[in-house]
């Protein structure tokens, strides 16, 4: 049994009611339900939400220990958080993907959330496809083997 780990960071608990028009009317239990049919039957995906900067940081360096890809979606996060960046760096630098995504296209929103500072360590970055960025992340994760 393969497992993915699926991060998710601040506000991200609110999708389905945090500004359905970019973000979608579906929440994190979708998603979840999204993944599982979207994966192979030897593929767990360990879908997880945190508002918390340091959990989603010791839930990197669990990948890390444990050897298991991951697909981030950092949220706010991705613009300033260089603890999360260096966190990242570390599953990416262990040989372990770790593919960057986020539900809308930040480069078509404000101008601060045009930069990430994850997406230099990332493996790959998928935007702006809403909940199928993940479902892209997890297959090529999968796929990779």
């Amino acid at each position: 049994m393969r497992t993915v780990l699926v991060l998710n960071g601040p506000n991200l608990g609110r999708l389905g009611s945090r500004e359905p028009d970019v973000y979608g009317s579906a929440n994190l239990d979708d998603l979840r339900a999204l993944l599982s049919a979207a994966t192979p039957d030897d593929v767990t995906v360990d879908l997880r939400q945190t508002d918390d900067e340091a959990e989603l940081i010791h839930w990197l360096y669990e990948a890390v220990d444990t050897g298991t890809p991951v697909v981030l979606n950092p949220a706010a996060f991705t613009h300033y958080s260089y603890a999360l960046r260096d966190a990242a760096a570390l599953v990416t630098k262990a040989g372990i993907p770790l593919v960057e995504v986020h539900i809308s296209n930040p480069h078509a929103r404000e101008t601060f959330r045009h930069t990430s500072v994850v997406s230099a360590v990332a493996t790959g970055v998928i935007a702006g496809f809403g909940f199928d960025s993940y479902r892209l992340a997890v297959d090529y994760i999968v796929r990779l083997g």
